[in-house]
């Protein structure tokens, strides 16, 4: 399965709420677009978490500007 990016994932995620407000689901559909949001509110919240210490080691390096990818971590957010 390839990386899902933070914003395909903030859109989705916006989309089901929409979906899931108007009250048009039934509630299996309801359920699973509960599962859904859930695992990419996560997405989300853990793609934010990595930005900012990414923010934040480039903060540290003052001038000494060199951008480093965390441990494990791809290039490719």
């Amino acid at each position: 399965m390839a990386k899902e990016k933070f914003e395909e994932a903030l859109d989705r995620l916006e989309d089901l709420v929409r979906k899931m407000e108007a009250g048009e689901m039934t509630l299996e559909e309801s359920l699973k677009a509960f599962e859904e949001g859930t695992r990419l509110a996560r997405l989300c919240a853990r793609k934010l978490d990595e930005a900012e210490r990414r923010v934040e080691i480039l903060l540290k390096q003052g001038e000494d500007l060199v951008i480093k990818p965390l441990p494990g971590e791809d290039r490719e957010c």
